[in-house]
């Protein structure tokens, strides 16, 4: 397994095109050679490959807004080939009773996740702590991944968020095998806060036991909340805690 650092952690100094190309350098200096991209300012596929390229970095994963994945899935993929990312990410769907309810998934993301995967790549569906909801007597997360086959979607499992859910990362990793090439890696510490890989409560030895048996290809460091500290210190952390248990 690879690590790499998922960009909505640094989010904030990625709002235009040279704050973002200057970011990817300093994830890059510190020794992260896969990327995530998310939560950035709209970006040219070609820049994103020259500025990946430039920085020997590889983007491994993308989370799509919704209305690119309903309205211009053909220049996505398109997109994809340009920059060499084989994962076309799904980052949050609310699960609520207005207008992002399970029935419209079903009615939206099955084909799309279809059309992805005759192109010869992979939709992922990233988890938040909604999933862990019942409905009809069934956890959210179990319902989506009976709706549509393993390989038309895998699951972007997210440890901090499984755990605020209720689960165990670990037990999910395991149950989800087979359909998890990245995950994202963020810490849980007491008080429901996002904490630096390691600096927190769940147990990793675990995470990475089931991630490996599972067949995860990447592992995504993500801090969504950095609590005030600098996102690249935090990032800078958690990497040096992945590289003291052998990752790179």
């Amino acid at each position: 397994m690879e690590i790499g650092a998922q960009f909505y952690t640094v989010r904030g100094t990625c709002q235009n095109l040279d704050d973002f190309a200057e970011t990817l350098k300093k994830v890059a200096d510190i020794g992260y050679k896969n990327v995530q991209i998310s939560g950035t300012c709209p970006y040219p596929a070609d820049w994103l490959k020259e500025n990946l390229d430039k920085n020997g970095l590889r983007c491994v994963l993308t989370h799509i807004p919704v209305p690119r994945l309903t309205g211009e899935l053909d220049q996505v993929i398109a997109d994809h080939q340009v920059f060499g990312c084989d994962h076309i990410g799904l980052g949050w769907w609310a699960f609520d009773d207005k207008d992002m309810t399970f029935d419209q998934w079903m009615a939206t993301f099955p084909p799309i996740a279809k059309k992805i995967a005759e192109s010869g790549k992979l939709f992922m569906y990233h988890n938040h702590d909604q999933e862990f909801k019942k409905l009809d007597g069934k956890l959210i997360i179990e319902k989506l991944a009976e709706s549509v086959p393993a390989e038309q979607m895998g699951f972007t499992i997210d440890t901090f968020w499984v755990q605020a859910g209720g689960g165990d990362p670990a037990q999910w990793l395991e149950k989800l095998a087979g359909r998890i090439p990245c995950i994202h890696l963020k810490d849980y510490a007491y008080g429901r806060k996002m904490a630096v890989v390691g600096e927190g409560n769940i147990n990793f030895g675990r995470v990475f036991e089931k991630a490996e048996a599972g067949g995860a290809k990447y592992m995504l460091v993500e801090q969504d909340d950095c609590n005030g500290e600098d996102p690249i210190e935090c990032l800078r952390r958690s990497y040096q805690y992945l590289r003291s248990w052998g990752f790179q």
